[in-house]
């Protein structure tokens, strides 16, 4: 096979940016992971074909490609093409990069950006070479190969020229404020979409964002692969290959041999859940008419189901079930939809599946699977595993050198009970404590916790790295989403306090010291069990919570952003519901909160949080960074190890009495001795009932 390379000269390449350090796992190294995304497995069953990204921190950048491995001969892997820049949603979470082969096996076709435009490229799987097969004035959205595989049919939108040109034209004219406007951000090109910074509106969903331009009309069009001759698809025509499922349908998997239609579904009473809680597992035989074949068996019923596909060639549905019981672990199965019978494929201790993405599946060809693999103490792999045997190989590892390290780190998964009777389960990382010291500090993550743990919800702190400068790390999963904003809160109260419980029961951990961080609905936590409690020494929020000045940046959006509020916090204006309001704040409970907090936000969010966190600031009790540019996640190199360093510092602070000697990080301590010196004050006048004036 031409450009053929050995596996171990691969990893070598992968691994130039994370140089070894036993028994250290620094927070760079975190940053640094390599992830594998969705594989796919060519028609004959014999490759696959997979991308792999990683981060520079020194270029403050990617690096990604193209891969495609043998299925038998795992040292046989080929680098195919250059994956380009990494493309993300409006949040900043990286988007699934998933090729498609040709009918052949000679080929794989994908979306990449490169070069500032995002063109679908063909690459030789024997790795002779990689080109683009659309040359499009305008950014290519979709695309999929004809049924005879000798047409590429791809959608595109607005051109790249006409889209530069209506920024310009906006910033020459000015920005007209409405509803679709951001306001709590930049006007001009100060959020990035499809690589590149960019003028930005709302999207159609939440607080999605987009570029200009972005509603105009998507045009099919086609490449005849052979001749290279391209022509527009009539509007009859477009999406030519659109399935349809039952209505009903939550997520669904079309047989291409037979037709048929595995689907989930929604089952059960919400009882003031956002979701029904049970899901379950069905066939139609003739598409989407006729009668549905329900899965009875007991490993379908009841259980957490959350992908399912089709086993090739075959009469087997493959679907995996992700236990809340098990802190979110992956199992797969196989169901026969003829005899009825289910069988296990394999059990994890995390992700099994195609990705970050816990909801992606493994690629399939009708004898294995190959699967991403990542958990909790152990970086994404991507493994081989027989169906019918249930049999596993690693195929190819990115990330050897912190995968051996992090042998040394030990984690558990703990599950309890909270007072209300409510299950828990989390990612226990104890700290390692010097010779007679018996008591950790210990810090808190509240959201979700599956795969391998940088740095719970959003990657911020790193809890690999907290525990082994002496602070026990704790990733709780987040019991199910409940509309009842006071409930949902509360939920992570209860969690919390009664983890912390448990720990200091066991003398693990010292309840006089525990922090917590969070992002989005975990910053929303953080914020509560400030106010609601005296359980916290020190905070991390990431993301804005409710506030009116969140309000007022946000009610132009009109009837989509209020029903929002009142959907799931139970809130009108401030005119309509003032004692909701001032229930859930924090900028009207600001004299409750104890706890020193970190605020480290994006630049598309901080606008929004201005009304509590200047004041906290301003008295002392809080201090805040905002970085340039950045969406709900930050995703450049640069701003992680930034966020995740400084975070180290500020609990290894407050829960340790540590600070870093380095000269650069000197007026930082000074602030925050001044913060402690102020709390101390405080905390002294609070005893002797004199008049709260020190902040």
């Amino acid at each position: 096979m031409k450009g053929l390379v050995m596996l171990a000269a691969m990893a070598a390449w992968l691994a130039v940016s994370q140089p070894s350090h036993a028994l250290t796992v620094s927070p760079r190294r975190l940053v640094e992971v390599a992830d594998i995304g969705p594989p796919v497995v060519s028609p004959d069953g014999r490759y696959v074909a997979f991308r792999v990204e990683r981060a520079s921190v020194e270029r403050n950048d990617y690096d990604s490609a193209w891969y495609v491995q043998d299925m038998e001969d795992a040292a046989r892997v080929v680098r195919v093409g250059d994956g380009g820049v990494p493309l993300r949603d409006s949040a900043g979470i990286s988007l699934s990069a998933r090729a498609e082969w040709s009918h052949d096996g000679r080929w794989i076709y994908y979306r990449a950006l490169l070069d500032g435009r995002i063109e679908v490229w063909r690459a030789a799987s024997d790795g002779s070479g990689a080109s683009p097969v659309t040359s499009d004035p305008a950014d290519v959205h979709e695309f999929h190969l004809s049924a005879d595989g000798r047409e590429l049919r791809y959608s595109v939108g607005a051109t790249r020229e006409d889209i530069v040109a209506a920024e310009q034209d906006e910033y020459a004219l000015g920005t007209r404020i409405d509803g679709t406007v951001p306001l709590g951000q930049g006007f001009y090109r100060s959020g990035f979409v499809d690589g590149r910074l960019a003028t930005q509106r709302f999207g159609k969903v939440w607080f999605d964002r987009a570029s200009l331009l972005a509603d105009a009309p998507r045009r099919w069009r086609v490449v005849r692969l052979a001749e290279g001759e391209r022509r527009e698809l009539l509007a009859a025509q477009d999406e030519p290959h659109a399935a349809s499922a039952p209505d009903n349908a939550w997520k669904f998997s079309r047989d291409p041999r037979t037709g048929r239609i595995a689907l989930l579904t929604r089952v059960g009473e919400r009882n003031g859940l956002r979701d029904k809680p049970g899901v379950e597992l069905s066939v139609f035989r003739d598409g989407a008419a006729g009668a549905a074949i329900e899965c009875a068996d007991r490993r379908c019923v009841g259980r957490a189901i959350t992908s399912l596909q089709w086993r090739p060639g075959s009469d087997e549905v493959l679907f995996t079930v992700t236990d809340p019981d098990e802190g979110l672990a992956q199992s797969i199965y196989r169901w026969n939809v003829e005899t009825g019978a289910v069988r296990p494929i394999v059990h994890g201790r995390g992700l099994i599946n195609g990705g970050r993405d816990a909801s992606s599946h493994c690629g399939a060809s009708a004898q294995a699977l190959v699967c991403v693999v990542a958990e909790a103490g152990d970086p994404p792999r991507l493994e081989r595993i027989g169906i019918e045997d249930g049999e596993r190989h690693v195929m190819f590892q990115p990330n050897a050198a912190l995968a051996h390290d992090m042998r040394q780190v030990p984690v558990r998964l703990l599950r309890w009970v909270d007072a209300k009777g409510a299950t828990f389960t989390a990612q226990y990382f104890p700290a390692s404590l010097k010779k007679g010291k018996s008591r950790a500090p210990l810090f808190v993550s509240y959201y979700r916790c599956h795969g391998f743990l940088r740095g719970g919800m959003g990657d911020e702190w790193p809890l690999v790295s907290l525990a082994a400068h002496g602070i026990a790390a704790l990733c709780i999963n987040a019991a199910p989403y409940r509309f009842d904003a006071l409930e949902r809160y509360g939920n992570g109260l209860s969690a919390t306090e009664s983890a912390v419980d448990l720990l200091a029961k066991r003398g693990e951990i010292d309840p006089a010291k525990v922090g917590f961080g969070g992002l989005s609905f975990g910053s929303e936590v953080a914020l509560w069990l400030a106010t609601e409690s005296d359980l916290l020494a020190a905070i991390s929020a990431s993301s804005p919570v409710i506030s009116p000045n969140y309000y007022v940046f946000n009610m132009m959006k009109g009837e989509q952003f209020l029903a929002g509020l009142g959907e799931y916090w139970q809130l009108g204006t401030p005119e309509e519901t003032p004692a909701r309001w001032k229930e859930i704040s924090p900028t009207y409970r600001m004299d409750r909160i104890k706890a020193p907090i970190l605020f480290q936000m994006s630049e598309q969010e901080f606008r929004h949080a201005v009304d509590y966190v200047v004041p906290l600031v301003s008295d002392g009790r809080a201090d805040a960074w905002v970085f340039p540019h950045a969406p709900h996640q930050k995703f450049q190199p640069k701003h992680k190890l930034a966020v995740y360093e400084r975070n180290l510092d500020w609990f290894r602070f407050w829960l340790q009495g540590v600070e870093d000697p380095a000269p650069g990080k000197a007026r930082q301590y000074e602030r925050w001795r001044a913060m402690r010196d102020r709390q101390m004050i405080r905390t002294a006048g609070l005893a002797d009932g004199s008049d709260d004036q020190a902040w």
